[in-house]
């Protein structure tokens, strides 16, 4: 699930079964006052990369230690969907936040 996708696919008047077949299955469900429900999706993904560099060329391996090094980066993104359904189970709004550090 991307935010592309929810900017592309979802939209209001469409029934939950249609929204369900495109984003999955919620994390939480809950239903107001009025016993309409709304359905919220909470994604996180984590991306790791690793840079090497070869600083330890020609330096002969000492107790399992090459001579290498490298940095790591770790970045998350989080995207957030909250879809409200009206008496009949069809979309009346969502709303998406999406975050990256």
């Amino acid at each position: 699930m991307t935010v592309g996708t929810v900017q592309r696919d979802i939209r209001v008047g469409m029934s939950g079964d249609e929204v369900a077949s495109i984003l999955g299955s919620p994390n939480i469900v809950t239903t107001d006052e009025r016993r309409r429900e709304t359905w919220v999706y909470d994604r996180v993904s984590s991306d790791r990369v690793y840079s090497a560099s070869g600083g330890g060329a020609g330096i002969p391996l000492i107790a399992g230690v090459s001579g290498n090094s490298g940095v790591a980066r770790t970045s998350q993104r989080t995207l957030t969907v909250v879809i409200r359904f009206d008496e009949r189970r069809l979309v009346r709004d969502f709303s998406y936040r999406s975050s990256s550090f």
